[in-house]
């Protein structure tokens, strides 16, 4: 039985030449930053994952390897308006292209509008799988439209009075400005 490509040390240029691809399914504890961000998650919570490979030619004839990501799955959210929790979809859709390592990377980020990946050492596509779903969570989770009413305001009735009653900090200084002559 051949086993195929390993996810977590993948040759990009071998898999882009072969135009192959790898799909899988696993459980969200596979990705323990992901799993942080959620709150409680129940043991179906699941993480599908799609990568294909790709050779592309440039106008030079020079090969270039990219790889298309796919990726979704649903995370229990607290809801930053009114604290309950919630199920936030998150879906990843991406390209990457590759450049034989970090330096040519760099300078190619700087020319393309493209996300562009160094393909100087094995790459773990479950940590890019993680990485781009990590970024893709909204900053602040919150409903559509909350399932409770949301008190939105808070009034303390002890908050006014209190300033009233202090004196104001600069008021013994304005008083010796007015004892002095000019």
């Amino acid at each position: 039985m051949k086993k195929g490509p390993d996810p977590q040390r993948l040759d990009v240029r071998s898999f882009a030449r072969a135009a192959a691809s790898l799909s899988e399914t696993l459980p969200l504890s596979a990705f323990p930053r992901l799993a942080a961000e959620a709150v409680n998650p129940d043991g179906d919570t699941a993480v599908r994952w799609t990568v294909q490979g790709e050779l592309r030619t440039d106008a030079n004839g020079a090969e270039q390897v990219w790889l298309h990501l796919t990726a979704e799955t649903s995370l229990p959210l607290t809801c930053q308006r009114c604290m309950s929790r919630m199920e936030q979809p998150v879906a990843v859709d991406r390209w990457f292209r590759f450049a034989r390592d970090e330096a040519a990377a760099a300078a190619l980020d700087e020319e393309v509008d493209e996300d562009v990946l160094a393909m100087d050492a094995p790459l773990d596509l479950l940590a890019l799988v993680e990485d781009e779903l990590l970024m893709a969570l909204p900053v602040v989770p919150r409903h559509e439209t909350c399932p409770v009413d949301v008190k939105l305001s808070a009034v303390d009735e002890g908050f006014d009075a209190a300033s009233d009653a202090k004196p104001h900090p600069f008021a013994a200084l304005a008083s010796l400005r007015l004892d002095k002559p000019h």
